[in-house]
């Protein structure tokens, strides 16, 4: 079994955690697959009734692993594959009558955002950022961020996110309404717990399908398709290819120093 995305379920709530941390919870094929079984596993058992979503590490989701895209012999047709399979978790938690919360830490970007907003209630750390960064490596958004984002904070925000080199700390974040709370990140886990078990024990049934209805969008599955073709058109370009190099380069740079001697006894 697949360690990438953690799921547990205790007392009803199912516990959902990415669990990639010396990746910065970046998505591989693995995870992307995972992200899909276990969106389907919750929607099928009556034992669950709510969802918790967190992530391991100091950062939440950095989004796709562009270290391991630029590995994929198959180019752009593996990338679209990857993100119809995340897409169809994605539409599986929002039909699902179950609401979801997420706690969140240090860096969003990318198409963790798109995770992060497959939540209906999101608490934040103090020391959480939320970033775009597609651009930076010739990509396209994926992961929902089109839809969910201007969804979030309106179509004009969501542009400035998306076409500028715009970081959000958590306060800018919650000003924007891209977030519910923001707390201090040792209470973020007991909180968004909290908040799990408050529908857990409350009117349940009431509350996942009013989740149910508010979510439901005829168009949301269009859109993600529509993803799904752009970002693998956009990782065939030749400016993407170029930038993804350079950005895996450096993410192989950043962990061979990290692995040396010298780091370790810093």
């Amino acid at each position: 079994m697949s360690d990438s995305i953690l799921f547990e379920v205790d007392g009803g709530i199912a516990h959902v955690t990415l669990n990639r941390p010396t990746r910065l919870n970046a998505i591989n094929d693995e995870a992307a697959y995972r992200w899909r079984d276990v969106a389907t596993e919750i929607a099928e058992r009556d034992d669950i009734v709510a969802v918790l979503l967190d992530a391991s590490g100091p950062a939440f989701c950095a989004g796709g692993d562009v270290a391991a895209m630029a590995g994929f012999a198959e180019g752009g047709s593996m990338i679209e594959t990857l993100a119809h399979a995340i897409h169809a978790g994605h539409q599986t938690f929002a039909a699902m009558p179950k609401p979801i919360v997420a706690a969140v830490q240090g860096a969003v970007a990318g198409g963790g955002l798109g995770f992060m907003l497959t939540a209906d209630y999101i608490v934040a750390g103090t020391a959480a950022s939320f970033a775009s960064k597609y651009a930076d490596i010739g990509l396209t958004p994926d992961c929902g961020v089109s839809t969910l984002l201007p969804e979030a904070i309106g179509t004009r925000r969501a542009l400035e996110l998306t076409l500028m080199s715009r970081r959000l700390s958590a306060d800018e974040a919650l000003d924007w309404g891209l977030v519910n709370e923001v707390i201090s990140d040792a209470a973020l886990a007991p909180r968004a717990r909290e908040i799990a078990e408050s529908w857990g024990t409350g009117a349940a049934a009431a509350f996942g399908q009013a989740k149910r209805l508010v979510r439901a969008e005829s168009d949301y599955a269009a859109a993600l398709d529509d993803e799904a073709r752009t970002i693998g058109a956009a990782f065939d370009t030749p400016d993407a290819a170029a930038r993804i190099a350079a950005f895996a380069a450096r993410s192989s740079r950043r962990a061979t120093a990290s692995a040396s001697p010298e780091s370790l006894e810093n």
